[in-house]
């Protein structure tokens, strides 16, 4: 088989320093790492805040030592306790400052929470199973900057609804986040129909932790889902960035070189790894 390439490639879920918790790379090692293989674009992550700011520095260092290039950094926030949840204002003002993601609770959703045993949290919808108007709020900002929205770890139950009231509202960049990540727990048939029902993005990443530090590898299980749900509706990301896994260069390579042995072609790849993700950013 052939060696793939990651020229051109986009992950729009990459955890980078700084942050809480130890990251393989800083914001600017992961430039270097992007700009080293070719890969057009990174959307930087954190659970704790924003990082279009910090993609905005990285960015202007890029050009400041490299000059004008085709490499570029995103970001965006994720509505957990350090922003406040669901901050209407804090939204707003990172979507004007250049977020491309706005993604639901991740660590501090409730889902997640009683995932490991704990209580308390956030839902993005009330005991009558209906969106929360702060949500709603937010939903009509992230259509307003022509961002994304990210379902982050909330519950199937909650994507569905939320994806549905979304669809409703006229928000057609919605990507679900790392399905497979045994907190969000959604199942083949759970994926295969949010995809026909509602023509979402399913974010299919590398590795997801077990606890401990211990990660477990979705490439089969991401595979098998690729070939029943096709490449149009899947974006291949890594979610990478831990001390744990290879660096986010390898793990994309190993990645893409797991699914080309297996049968899927680089033109599918492509779709999975560059043109899906190109047209949620805005930079096709």
């Amino acid at each position: 088989m052939d060696k793939i390439s990651l020229k051109g490639v986009i992950d729009l879920h990459v955890h980078s320093h700084p942050d809480i918790r130890e990251r393989a790379y800083t914001d600017f090692q992961l430039m270097e790492a992007g700009r080293r293989v070719g890969a057009r674009a990174i959307v930087i992550k954190t659970h704790h805040g924003t990082t279009m700011d910090r993609a905005y520095l990285v960015n202007e260092y890029n050009k400041k030592v490299y000059g004008d290039n085709n490499f570029q950094m995103f970001g965006g926030i994720t509505l957990n306790a350090a922003v406040g949840g669901f901050n209407v204002v804090a939204v707003e003002t990172a979507l004007k400052l250049g977020a491309k993601i706005v993604w639901m609770p991740t660590t501090y959703a409730e889902n997640h929470l009683k995932a490991y045993g704990k209580i308390g949290g956030i839902k993005c919808i009330d005991k009558n199973k209906r969106v929360l108007p702060e949500v709603e709020e937010i939903i009509k900002l992230i259509i307003k900057y022509d961002a994304i929205l990210g379902t982050g770890h909330i519950s199937p139950e909650e994507i569905f609804i939320l994806v549905k009231r979304a669809k409703e509202m006229g928000l057609n960049k919605i990507v679900i986040t790392h399905p497979e990540f045994w907190v969000v727990g959604m199942s083949h048939e759970d994926q295969i129909k949010i995809v026909k029902e509602y023509d979402v993005y399913l974010e299919r990443c590398y590795a997801q932790p077990m606890g401990g530090g211990v990660y477990k590898s979705n490439l089969e299980d991401n595979y098998e889902v690729i070939k029943k749900v096709g490449c149009n509706n899947i974006i291949v990301d890594t979610d990478g960035g831990q001390v744990e896994n290879p660096n986010w260069e390898i793990a994309f390579e190993e990645y893409m070189q797991y699914l080309y042995d297996r049968g899927i072609s680089k033109e599918e790849l492509e779709i999975m790894t560059i043109k899906n993700a190109a047209k949620l950013l805005g930079i096709e």
